[in-house]
């Protein structure tokens, strides 16, 4: 349902079924549907909303697990990757990965990990899908390209993987380490790390990742604001900007070169230019609400941040700056 929030860049709220509070974390977006996946966490639901009405259609039933820290929602579905048809879902609840058909939303099958999952990305040129597993300091990989998955593979890793981007085109995979400042570079071929560059982050350490393939841009959240790495050139930072704290995850459009980063704590959306240099540079400062963070971006360039607390998506479509 729409409800009307703000007249100016803050167009409109879609609520969730079961909270507030819904825990969220990784959400994502399918093209080919005009859908976003919403893994609802304590609810036990994937809500899967209609980016064109706001209608929202959950997919219960998914096993819930207590939080690992006590002023926490329980732990349930998390994180959300679309695949060639399939959407699929990570679940901290069960450690489970389970695939749904994008068009009908009907289940298409079920992966059992060792280890909790965070992050969740599908490689399309290998069919794999690549989970972040950060207790086990690893990244858990199976191949989605058959007609049952295949068997689980590992890359061991030197701290606890946050965050990612795939490039697809030049076959590399991004993480960072949340716990080390380091964002690493991942051979998808090999499965080998290739480079470790300083995220610049401090002692907070690195959070999201987003990536400009074409420009070799990679973009690495930090808790108060983000940094550019340069692809072509080893990784030499290009900028940084400061957007306040409770940064997470970003989305990036290419598009418009346009780069979105939420501010939990200071409550705010920030939208960010990227020059021809690769600079970030703020062109708009949308008010949000205590805590909102993990901007996804739809066809139209339209935001949906998650605002955990109220148990909704704020939706954001920004005029051209």
């Amino acid at each position: 349902m729409l409800a009307p929030l703000l007249e100016a860049l803050l167009a409109a709220a879609i609520g969730l079924p079961g909270g507030p509070p819904v825990g969220m974390d990784f959400t994502a977006y399918d093209p080919a549907t005009n859908r976003v996946w919403v893994p609802a966490g304590n609810t036990g639901n994937v809500d899967v909303i209609d980016a064109s009405t706001g209608k929202v259609t959950p997919i219960g039933g998914f096993p819930t697990a207590p939080p690992r820290k006590a002023d926490r929602p329980r732990m349930g579905p998390s994180s959300a990757a679309v695949g060639e048809g399939v959407v699929w879902i990570g679940n901290r609840g069960d450690n489970r990965l389970s695939g749904f058909d994008a068009r009908t939303l009907a289940p298409r099958g079920v992966v059992q990990l060792p280890s909790m999952p965070d992050g969740l990305a599908y490689v399309p040129t290998k069919h794999e899908l690549w989970a972040t597993t950060p207790r086990d300091q690893t990244i858990t990989i199976v191949n989605v390209g058959g007609k049952a998955p295949g068997p689980l593979a590992t890359i061991k890793v030197d701290g606890s993987p946050e965050g990612f981007a795939v490039d697809a085109t030049h076959g590399v995979f991004f993480t960072n380490l949340e716990d080390k400042d380091r964002t690493l570079k991942i051979d998808l071929e090999t499965r080998k790390v290739v480079a470790s560059w300083p995220a610049g982050c401090g002692a907070e350490g690195p959070r999201g990742l987003a990536l400009d393939a074409a420009r070799r841009w990679l973009f690495v959240a930090c808790t108060n604001g983000a940094g550019v790495l340069d692809l072509a050139h080893d990784g030499a930072r290009l900028g940084r900007i400061e957007t306040g704290g409770g940064v997470d995850l970003l989305d990036y459009d290419g598009r418009r070169r346009l780069l979105f980063i939420a501010a939990g704590k200071d409550a705010n959306l920030v939208i960010a230019r990227i020059d021809e240099r690769g600079a970030p540079h703020a062109v708009a400062t949308v008010p949000t609400a205590k805590g909102a963070r993990n901007p996804v971006l739809d066809a139209r360039g339209a935001a949906y941040v998650e605002d955990a607390a109220n148990g909704r998506l704020l939706v954001v479509e920004p005029r051209a700056p």
